[in-house]
C-alpha cells in the first residue's frame, strides 16, 4: 500500500514538471514571436513605395539610387553644415557605408502643406532622372514635421563658385558652352520631357552642380511644391535680392516655363561675362542688373563688356586664338538677352534655345 502511494506521488510530480515545463516552452515560443513582429514593424518604418502607404511618421521613401539607404543611415549620420537658407539647411554626410551625400533638411514651419500634396511631389520629383538633373535618392519624412531629401554629392561644388573662382577654366569658351548645353538639356527635360512639366521655380547659378569635366546638373528643381506658400514665397524674394528677377512674376505661385527661361538667361550671361547678376549694394536703383547692362553695351557699342576678356584666346603662355570667334560669342550673348526679354511671351521655348544653342556649337 506505501509503495502505491509513492508510486502515485512520483506520477503526480512528474505531470506537473511536464506541465511547468510545457508553459515555459509556450511562453518562450509567445515571447519571440511578439519580439520578431516588433523588429519588422520596426523595420517597416522605412518603406520604398507609393504614396498611400506613407503616413509621414518617420517613413524614408526610396527611389533609384537610393535603394541601400536606412532610416539609420540618415538619421546617425556625422554632417557638415555647407549651406542655409530661410527654409532649410544644407548638410554633407558621411554614411556608414563611406559615400557621401548631400541631406537637404526642411524645416518644419516651411512645410505645412496637405500630407497628400506634398508626396505626390514627392513621388513626382523622386521619379525624374536625367544626366543633367540631380537625381532625389530619398525622401525621409520625421514625427515632429521634419523633412530631409538625400541627393548625390558633388564634390566640385556649385557653378556659382566655379565662376567666382576665376581660376581659367570658366573663361574657356569650350567649358562655357559644354555648361550651358547641359543646362539647357536639364531644362528641357523638364519643360517637355514628363507627363507633367516640373517648373523649376529657382532656377541660378547656385543651383547648377558640377561634376567631372564640367558636366553640369540642375538641383532643387521643384522645391517649392514641397513649401508652404510663405516658405516659398520667400524663396522667390531671395532669388530677386540675388538678380534673377523675372519682370512679371511677383509670387512663386506664377512661376512659369517663361520665368524659368527668364533665369536661364541669366545664368548664360555669368558664364559669358564672368559678372554676378546683382552688386549686392544697400540701394536697389544703384543696383548692377546683368541683362540690363548688358542691353546698355550692345546700345552704347562697348563689345568688350559682353564677355570676359580670355574668352577670345586660349589659356597657355603663348595666348593662342581660341576656336570660337567673337561673332559665336555675340550671337550666345544675343540668345541669353532673348531669354531675359522683359515680355514673357517674346522668349524662346526651351527647345528653341537648345536648337539655337546646338547652332552656335557648330560654329566653334
Amino acid at each position: 500500500m506505501e509503495k502505491k502511494h509513492m508510486l502515485i506521488l512520483i506520477v503526480t510530480i512528474s505531470s506537473f514538471l511536464v506541465i511547468f515545463v510545457l508553459l515555459l516552452f509556450l511562453i518562450c515560443v509567445c515571447r519571440r514571436k511578439g519580439s520578431e513582429r516588433d523588429e519588422e514593424e520596426e523595420k517597416g518604418e522605412c518603406k520604398e513605395g507609393g504614396v498611400e502607404e506613407i503616413e509621414m511618421k518617420g517613413d524614408l521613401i526610396r527611389f533609384e539610387g537610393g535603394e541601400d539607404l536606412t532610416c539609420f543611415d540618415i538619421l546617425d549620420a556625422p554632417g557638415e553644415v555647407i549651406g542655409k537658407s530661410s527654409y532649410g539647411t544644407l548638410y554633407r554626410a558621411n554614411l556608414l557605408s563611406d559615400s557621401v551625400v548631400l541631406l537637404r533638411f526642411l524645416r518644419p514651419a516651411a512645410c505645412t502643406g496637405k500630407v497628400q500634396d506634398v508626396m505626390l511631389a514627392v513621388q513626382l520629383l523622386g521619379s525624374v532622372r536625367h544626366p543633367n538633373l540631380v537625381p532625389l535618392c530619398g525622401f525621409y519624412s520625421g514625427p515632429r514635421g521634419e523633412k530631409l531629401l538625400v541627393h548625390p554629392f558633388y564634390r566640385r561644388g556649385s557653378l556659382a563658385q566655379f565662376i567666382r573662382d576665376e581660376n581659367g577654366e570658366s573663361h574657356k569658351w569650350e567649358v562655357i558652352f559644354r555648361i550651358s548645353m547641359g543646362i539647357a538639356r536639364g531644362l528641357d527635360y523638364l519643360h517637355t520631357g514628363l507627363q507633367k512639366p516640373i517648373i523649376h521655380g529657382n532656377l541660378k547659378s547656385k543651383n547648377v552642380l558640377l561634376g567631372r569635366k564640367q558636366h553640369s546638373v540642375i538641383s532643387d528643381f521643384g522645391l517649392h511644391l514641397l513649401l508652404n506658400p510663405a516658405a516659398a514665397q520667400e524663396m522667390l524674394e531671395d532669388a530677386a535680392a540675388e538678380g534673377y528677377t523675372t519682370p512679371e512674376l511677383s509670387k512663386m505661385k506664377d512661376v512659369s516655363r517663361e520665368s524659368d527661361i527668364y533665369n536661364l538667361g541669366v545664368i548664360l550671361l555669368e558664364l559669358v561675362t564672368g559678372k554676378e547678376p546683382i552688386n549686392g549694394k544697400a540701394n536697389p536703383d544703384q543696383d548692377f542688373h546683368l541683362p540690363m547692362s548688358m542691353r546698355n553695351a550692345i546700345l552704347d557699342h562697348r563689345m568688350s563688356d559682353l564677355y570676359h576678356h580670355d574668352v577670345l584666346t586660349s589659356e597657355d603662355d603663348n595666348a593662342r586664338l581660341s576656336p570660337v570667334n567673337e561673332g559665336v560669342i555675340l550671337e550666345f550673348v544675343q540668345l541669353a538677352l532673348a531669354c531675359c526679354s522683359p515680355s514673357r511671351n517674346e522668349r524662346p521655348n526651351i527647345k528653341q534655345i537648345c536648337k539655337k544653342l546646338e547652332e552656335i556649337g557648330s560654329k566653334s
